[in-house]
C-alpha cells in the first residue's frame, strides 16, 4: 500500500498518475489522502482508496497510515501560517508520530537543496523544510528527502504577463546560473523510490535538470520558442517583499520567501554536483515548448 498526499498538486498529481500506470502490475495497491475527493476524476476516485481531509490532521493521517507500506509526502503551502515552523514541522507533526505508531516503512519527501551549504540556516522555506526533513528521518522510517532546486513550472505564474508583455521577473542576477527542475521528473524520482523499496536509512535524493541556465539565459529560450521576444526584468528583493505582502500572507512567511531568494541568489542551490543519477531529463527547452506553450497560447 502506497499513500499520497496532495495528488491534485503539481508533483503529487503526476505521481499518481504513473502510480496508476504502474502499481497495479506491482501488486501495489494506491491511497490518497484529499481534502476534496471531487478534484479527483472519477475514473481515478474508483481506483484508489480515498481518505478524505487534511494530512496535517492526526486522525486523518492515523486511518490513511493505517497498513500503509509507504507514504508520498509533501506539504501544501498555508498562507495563514503563524510561523515557517508550524508551516512545515508542526504540519508534518501529526503524521511523524503515525509513520512510527502505524509502522509505516518508507517515506519519499519533497523537500529542497541547500543542506550543508553556509546559507542553509537563514534560508526561509528552505530552512524550515530541512528542518521538517530531520523530524521525519527522526521517526526511524527510512526516508528520502527529493532535494529540489526552483520548479520550472513556478513561471507558469507569470503567463499572464509572459504572454501580454513579453515580460518574466525573479530577483535573480540576469547571468548568475542555476540549477533547476520539471515537477514532472520530480515525481517521476518518487515513483522510482516508492515501487523499489530496497533502499534503507535516511538521506536526499537531489533532483536537477539537465543544465544550469541564467535568467537572460531563460528568457532567449522562451522567445524562441514562442516566437515572440520575452525579456528578464529582475526585481530587488524589496519589491519582492512588497509583492507578496499585497497577496495578504503573513509577515513570517513573506520574510520566509524573501530570505529563501537571498539564500539562493547566494550558493544555496550551488552545492550539488550534477550526475547521470541525480539528472532530470527534461531541459527547460522542452519544458517550454510541452508545458509553457500551451499555456501561454490557450
Amino acid at each position: 500500500m502506497i499513500v499520497i498526499t496532495a495528488p491534485t498538486g503539481q508533483i503529487g498529481g503526476r505521481l499518481l498518475d504513473i502510480l496508476l500506470g504502474e502499481a497495479p502490475d506491482r501488486g501495489e495497491e494506491l491511497r490518497v489522502i484529499v481534502r476534496d475527493p471531487a478534484r479527483l476524476p472519477e475514473a481515478v476516485r474508483a481506483r484508489v482508496d480515498v481518505v478524505t481531509g487534511s494530512h496535517g490532521d492526526a486522525e486523518v493521517v492515523d486511518r490513511a497510515f493505517a497498513g500503509a507500506d509507504a507514504v508520498f509526502w509533501l506539504v501544501p503551502p498555508d498562507p495563514r501560517a503563524p510561523s515557517l515552523d508550524t508551516a512545515y514541522s508542526g504540519f508534518t507533526h501529526a503524521a511523524a508520530k503515525a509513520f512510527t505508531a502505524h509502522g509505516v516503512g518508507h517515506v519519499v519527501g519533497v523537500s529542497a537543496l541547500g543542506r550543508g551549504t553556509p546559507v542553509a540556516g537563514r534560508a526561509g522555506h528552505v530552512t524550515a523544510s530541512l528542518a521538517m526533513d530531520d523530524l521525519i528521518a527522526g521517526t526511524g522510517v527510512a526516508y528520502r528527502a527529493l532535494a529540489c532546486p526552483s520548479f520550472m513550472d513556478n513561471l507558469l505564474r507569470q503567463r499572464a504577463s509572459i504572454r501580454d508583455d513579453g515580460v518574466y521577473t525573479d530577483t535573480a542576477a540576469p547571468d548568475r546560473t542555476a540549477p533547476t527542475a520539471a515537477t514532472r521528473d520530480i515525481a517521476a524520482v518518487a515513483a522510482g523510490l516508492l515501487l523499489d523499496r530496497s533502499w534503507t536509512g535516511t538521506g536526499e535524493v537531489p533532483v536537477l535538470g539537465p543544465e544550469d541556465l541564467s535568467a537572460n539565459d531563460m528568457a532567449r529560450i522562451m522567445s524562441d520558442v514562442l516566437g515572440r521576444p520575452v525579456r528578464y526584468e529582475p526585481r530587488s528583493l524589496e519589491d519582492f517583499r512588497a509583492g507578496f505582502a499585497g497577496r495578504g500572507l503573513g509577515d513570517a512567511l513573506v520574510e520566509g520567501y524573501v530570505n529563501m531568494a537571498y539564500a539562493k541568489n547566494n550558493g544555496l542551490d550551488d552545492g550539488v554536483r550534477r550526475t547521470p543519477r541525480i539528472t532530470g531529463r527534461t531541459t527547460f527547452r522542452e519544458w517550454c515548448e510541452q508545458v509553457l506553450k500551451p499555456e501561454v497560447q490557450a
